[in-house]
């Protein structure tokens, strides 16, 4: 999210170390004030994003991880769509705590910026919605993402448009692409935060 999209909150761009950024977010998860906030700004990154997945994900059964999954925006709307095998992690354990129970089979607190506890080739699909931001997941981590995936597997993202190309994202997800790591199937700008006037590029990959 850019300065603008916060209201009153520190910039995130500002945040200079992982603990900053789990301070933030576990300060911000508390009484609800971050799912509250989504609403008020329109976030419709979850939605855009398992619309996506769904048209080509057919299968409701498929493993997947949703990582960065903060207070499961996300995997509420996997829900609704019948996808009911999810696994969460992310920084912030209050945004954690926060996450209605059932909606996800585990959930754990790690730093998606380091190497991800989690072995090679071992889920249908990744999704990673609001990860990629202002002081968030480095370019990086999405070697980390291709790693845990299947063979044909689908990776789907969203990168805020303030740092697709300054922070090195196009060129990570060209250069994945060219040394054949994996295919483009869509990547397009969608909606993020619609009463923010944001925008954030979606994409979804297939593992090579």
């Amino acid at each position: 999210m850019a300065q603008k999209d916060i209201g009153n909150k520190t910039p995130l761009q500002t945040l200079s170390s992982t603990y900053q950024v789990r301070q933030y977010y576990d300060e911000w998860a508390e009484n609800e004030k971050y799912d509250r906030d989504m609403v008020d700004w329109n976030y419709t990154g979850p939605e855009e994003a398992v619309r996506t997945i769904i048209k080509y994900a057919k299968s409701k059964d498929i493993l997947i991880f949703d990582a960065g999954c903060g207070t499961g925006l996300v995997g509420k709307e996997l829900n609704k769509a019948q996808y009911l095998n999810i696994d969460g992690a992310d920084l912030s354990q209050k945004s954690l705590d926060q996450i209605t129970e059932g909606i996800y089979r585990r959930l754990c607190r790690i730093d998606l910026n380091k190497p991800i506890p989690i072995p090679d080739n071992h889920y249908d699909a990744v999704v990673s919605v609001g990860t990629f931001t202002y002081g968030h997941l480095r370019p990086q981590a999405l070697d980390e993402f291709l790693r845990i995936t299947k063979k044909n597997g689908l990776i789907c993202f969203t990168i805020n448009e303030g740092i697709f190309e300054s922070h090195g994202f196009y060129e990570k997800i060209h250069q994945l692409a060219l040394k054949s790591s994996w295919k483009a199937i869509e990547l397009f700008k969608a909606e993020y935060l619609a009463s923010k006037d944001v925008n954030a590029w979606l994409g979804l990959y297939q593992v090579v």
